[in-house]
């Protein structure tokens, strides 16, 4: 008990005079109190201040947690910071998410603030036991019972109708709730101990490549939150999959961890291509997502990524490159070249943190070799579509955006 203690009281907690400041200029101060404070569970009236109270920390605390046998002191640890209405970052099998109390909202604010979320974007709400889910949807299903079954714990995520006892915040305001299990030894034991639903974003600033190791975490959100639970790498490295179950038809509204094809052998027909009122309750579905600072430029299957490389260098620009297999290690020594596996499920898990790794080295431009759209690589693709600048086709010609 005396190191529990000694653990909680050496995070910084907000006092009740704090000053709520826009989120677009961050404090830079250090905020200490006493450990037995608690959030506020209100914030001033103005709706575009009651996201804006930014705390930092005076350190991030990274705790190491072996995922086999967690250590339950470090669990005991996050689960009172979270108790108190504090974001604790923690491993899944998909990436790094980022929790908070579900059914608080000051809580969820919270997390919104050390991301520099949106507030409409919605949250997903974690779970350790299918029977959790009863009390964040106005109801369930038949078809939710089938996936729950074959697919929880693992990387799917339900859209159902929201209870009355799921703020509003964690749902960006709609009448809906997201919901998913995950096969995590770490995340599921957190979430007991903190005796709660856990609504977790991806553990990264806003905007960003998404994190599937606690560097990650730790560059994105050092000093913005009090503590990150290091389970190691993740294993699937992408998203859940996003399911939308409050219609007649099931309606996919993002591709992740858990194929189309896999669904589709489970329950049947998927509904796709949903139009944007749908899409406005999945995340990760609008605004900028996982966007390195340089330039990065997605070349599709068969395309003409050597041209391409050629081109920046002769331009004289730092390229980076991320490839599959190894074979083109050794063409361009003055290219930095992230070389991932040649299978979908391995080049998805190094996928992020390639990315992130030739950001963090500099490169002026990042050049990524696409694959082909089925099975995970459906979920690869919607990624890299949504963080690329520019899109080049197999004959050359460029088919998205630029910036």
């Amino acid at each position: 008990m005396l190191l529990l203690a000694h653990h909680v009281h050496s995070f910084a907690h907000v006092p009740h005079d704090v000053e709520p400041i826009t989120s677009r200029r961050p404090s830079t101060s250090t905020v200490v109190a006493s450990s037995s404070t608690r959030l506020p569970t209100e914030f001033p009236d103005e709706p575009d201040r009651k996201v804006a109270l930014l705390v930092t920390f005076r350190e991030t605390r990274v705790l190491s947690v072996d995922p086999s046998r967690p250590s339950r002191t470090a669990l005991a640890v996050a689960a009172a910071l979270l108790q108190d209405g504090w974001p604790v970052a923690f491993p899944t099998e998909t990436v790094y998410g980022l929790g908070g109390d579900a059914l608080n909202p000051a809580a969820i604010r919270a997390i919104f603030r050390a991301k520099g979320r949106p507030p409409d974007n919605p949250l997903i709400v974690h779970i350790a036991e299918p029977d959790q889910l009863r009390a964040l949807a106005l109801e369930i299903p038949p078809v939710a019972h089938t996936l729950t079954e074959r697919f929880w714990p693992g990387a799917l995520t339900l859209v159902l109708r929201r209870s009355a006892d799921v703020p509003s915040e964690v749902s960006g305001g709609l009448d809906t709730v997201a919901v998913r299990m995950p096969a995590h030894p770490v995340a599921l034991a957190l979430i007991r101990e903190a005796g709660t639903p856990l609504a977790a974003p991806s553990a990264n600033r806003s905007g960003r490549p998404s994190p599937t190791t606690a560097a990650h975490v730790l560059r994105d959100l050092n000093r913005r939150i009090p503590l990150i639970l290091d389970g190691g790498p993740t294993a699937i490295g992408l998203e859940s999959t996003v399911l939308d179950l409050t219609g007649p038809f099931s309606v996919l509204l993002r591709p992740g961890g858990v194929t189309l094809e896999q669904l589709r052998a489970s329950v049947g027909s998927i509904q796709l291509h949903p139009d944007a009122e749908l899409l406005r309750r999945s995340p990760g579905t609008r605004y900028r997502h996982y966007q390195p600072r340089a330039p990065m430029v997605l070349v599709l299957p068969h395309g003409p990524t050597a041209a391409l490389v050629e081109e920046y260098r002769a331009r004289r620009l730092i390229t980076g490159l991320v490839c599959r297999g190894s074979g083109r290690v050794s063409s361009w020594p003055d290219v930095r070249v992230q070389s991932l596996s040649e299978s979908l499920s391995g080049y998805a898990r190094g996928l992020f943190a390639a990315i992130r790794a030739l950001d963090d080295s500099g490169v002026g431009v990042i050049v990524v070799e696409g694959v082909e759209e089925h099975g995970l690589g459906l979920a690869v693709m919607d990624r890299l579509r949504r963080a690329a600048s520019r899109v080049v086709d197999r004959a050359g010609r460029s088919t998205g955006k630029t910036r």
